[in-house]
């Protein structure tokens, strides 16, 4: 047996230790469900063992929601993940200079990368996109200087947060132009004052507008002379995949001129939660020194996941085998009636037509067609499979639909969707 070994056997706790943690735990909890009017029998040691596992488990994601945000969004390319368990193994140089000895910066360790592969002046990374455009408002035109911004671009994206709240945080005072459906060039530069910090342009990610609609495309708004920040949201950098090209790419904000151009890491991106900014050097610069970035910096983690990512993009046919996310959005129709002829196979399952979605905000309208299982659930029902299924180990995740229990093949690898049959043949 090896020393590491050797040492987590010593470390773990007495039974003794171990037992009466949990006990207490647990029956503190009771007692206040009891106080509180609870009237229910419950297992008070089924409930003490459930309090032993860890809270965040290992999802199969059945759903066909391909940036699935419940489920993490996007999974990690098998170099990310080795990148993060060399970062955790010890200590590293997040921010050394190993050549001089002398403290680093974190963002020198994808700053290269991101300018080689957008063509931009200088590169950050924080950790997530709200916190890139809070950080991009409170840079450029923070400190009550004027944010010039659409009408129809003041958009809500997941878990409530606003724009104009995004902006009022930052400390910049918020300015309307247009309408909801129409906006032009003429109400940006009607608009722009001595006060005037940035302009904003922030893209509808969740969804779109159609019909009598008009928006000014970001050369336009680029050639009025002021700073521009685009927040592009998904972070297309394969903006050779045609079925991306609804979803704003970022090497075209940078080429317009923008200042500071913000998008996730963990969307179409395919790599960890994180924001990124990309622009002109003096521009992200002082974002870099802001007090804010600070508050919202990224960790060592999700840094080296990040860079693992972004150095797939330099090989774009490398990128789509490697990422799962391109993977699967590119994923052909022999691959994915293969995996649903073998999942059916070994569930007894019922192979149907599906629609797949990207998920995450992106590309609200795209439907990707493809094949799915359904199961109709055995005696007890589609509704009590799903449980029993949620409750698994790993937990495996699919749709309920027409009373049927739908496994999406397009969102499991082969080897998943070998677990997801054995979890439906344990379960039913």
């Amino acid at each position: 047996m090896n020393e590491d070994r050797s040492d987590q056997l010593r470390n773990l706790p007495s039974v003794d230790r171990l037992a009466v943690s949990v006990a207490r735990a647990t029956l503190a909890e009771r007692r206040a469900e009891l106080l509180a009017g609870a009237e229910d029998d419950v297992d008070l040691v089924a409930t003490a063992a459930e309090r032993l596992h860890p809270s965040l488990r290992r999802v199969l994601n059945a759903t066909g929601v391909v940036v699935h945000t419940n489920l993490g969004r996007a999974p990690l390319a098998p170099a990310a993940r080795a990148a993060v368990a060399r970062a955790a193994r010890g200590y590293s140089n997040l921010e050394l200079d190993l050549a001089s000895g002398r403290r680093g910066s974190r963002h020198d360790h994808v700053e290269r990368l991101l300018c080689e592969l957008t063509g931009a002046e200088g590169a950050l990374a924080v950790n997530n996109c709200a916190a890139a455009v809070l950080l991009a408002a409170a840079a450029l035109a923070g400190g009550g200087r004027e944010l010039v911004v659409s009408r129809g671009q003041l958009i809500e994206i997941g878990g409530g947060f606003r724009i104009p709240e995004v902006v009022v945080q930052a400390g910049a005072r918020l300015v309307e132009v247009g309408t909801t459906n129409r906006t032009r060039l003429g109400d940006y530069s009607a608009a722009i004052g001595p006060d005037t910090g940035a302009l904003l342009r922030a893209h509808a990610s969740n969804f779109r507008t159609v019909g009598f609609v008009e928006q000014v495309e970001i050369e336009e708004l680029c050639s009025l002379g002021l700073p521009v920040i685009d927040d592009v949201g998904s972070g297309v950098l394969a903006d050779e995949l045609e079925l991306l090209a609804e979803e704003p790419p970022v090497r075209r904000s940078v080429r317009a001129g923008a200042a500071l151009v913000c998008f996730s890491g963990d969307k179409l991106l395919g790599g960890p939660q994180a924001g990124v900014i990309v622009g002109r050097r003096e521009a992200i610069e002082a974002a870099r020194v802001h007090p804010l970035a600070r508050a919202v910096r990224i960790d060592k983690l999700s840094l080296a996941a990040l860079e693992a990512t972004l150095a797939l993009y330099r090989d774009p046919e490398l990128a789509r085998r490697e990422l799962p996310v391109l993977a699967m959005l590119t994923a052909s129709e022999d691959e994915l009636a293969r995996r649903a002829r073998a999942l059916a196979e070994a569930t007894g399952g019922e192979i149907v037509a599906g629609t797949a979605r990207v998920g995450g905000g992106a590309l609200p309208l795209l439907e990707l067609p493809g094949p799915a299982v359904a199961l109709h659930g055995g005696a007890a029902g589609v509704e009590a499979l799903a449980a029993a299924l949620r409750r698994g180990e790993p937990a495996v995740i699919g749709r309920i639909q027409h009373d049927r229990l739908l496994l999406d093949p397009r969102t499991l690898t082969d080897a998943e969707a070998a677990e997801v049959a054995a979890a439906v043949r344990a379960a039913l």
